[in-house]
Order: C-alpha cells, then sequence, then structure tokens
C-alpha cells in the first residue's frame, strides 16, 4: 500500500491516509480481505504518530472500507459497488461545490456558472 503524505498541505494527515486508501479501494488497488500494514508498521514508514494513524484506520472502519480483527489487524472490507459508487458521487458533487465557489469568488453570476457547466457537459 502506497501512501504519501504532505506535510506542507492544510489538509490533516489523518484525512490525507484516508484519502488515499479509500481512493485505493475504490479503484481496485486494494483487493477486499488484504491486509492493511499495522498501525506501528505505517506510522514508522510515513514518519508520523501512531494515533494519528489509528484514527485514519478508524475512520476507514466507520465509513465501512476496513474491518478491524482485534489482535489481527485491519482489512480491507468486501468491496461494496454500491458504496463505492455513492462515494464517488460524493466526491463529485464536492468538485462540482468547489468549482462553483470558485466561480462566486471571481464574480461570476449564478447563470454565468450554469451556462458554462452546460459548455463543458456537451464536450
Amino acid at each position: 500500500m502506497k501512501v504519501i503524505i504532505s506535510h506542507s498541505s492544510m489538509q490533516p494527515i489523518y484525512e490525507q491516509i484516508v484519502e488515499q486508501v479509500k481512493g485505493q479501494i475504490i479503484k481496485g488497488i486494494l483487493k477486499a480481505d488484504t491486509a492493511l500494514p499495522s498501525v506501528r508498521a505505517l506510522a514508522k514508514e510515513l514518519k508520523v504518530s501512531a494515533l494519528t494513524v489509528k484514527k485514519a484506520y478508524d475512520a476507514l472502519e466507520a465509513e465501512g472500507f476496513v474491518i478491524t480483527v482485534h489482535g489481527k489487524g485491519s482489512f480491507v472490507a468486501f468491496a461494496n459497488q454500491q458504496m463505492m459508487l455513492e462515494e464517488k458521487k460524493k466526491e463529485v458533487e464536492s468538485d462540482l461545490e468547489k468549482a462553483i465557489r470558485k466561480g462566486r469568488s471571481c464574480g461570476m453570476t449564478d447563470q454565468e456558472i450554469s451556462e458554462l457547466f452546460h459548455i463543458v457537459l456537451e464536450d
């Protein structure tokens, strides 16, 4: 499992871990039942606190991407296609919201943003 942390990012480290692991699961790089590195091993590899990695694994488990078996470790959960599709939709929605905020911040009206969206959609 490959995770790259940016210490200069405004995004918390645990969120960076969560995003990258989810992305690898959604893309099929990490398959169901694949063991994730132990909390300590990943913390050592990334040079971050074990508590940070634990928080990321807990978040992944809460979202259904990972299952943790006490004494055995954390594993990629069964790849629920519907859940993954929903996650991708949430990412698209988030990207659209960012684009709308950016358009509004430079003075575009909702009408102009809508027209631009339809132009891009047609291509």
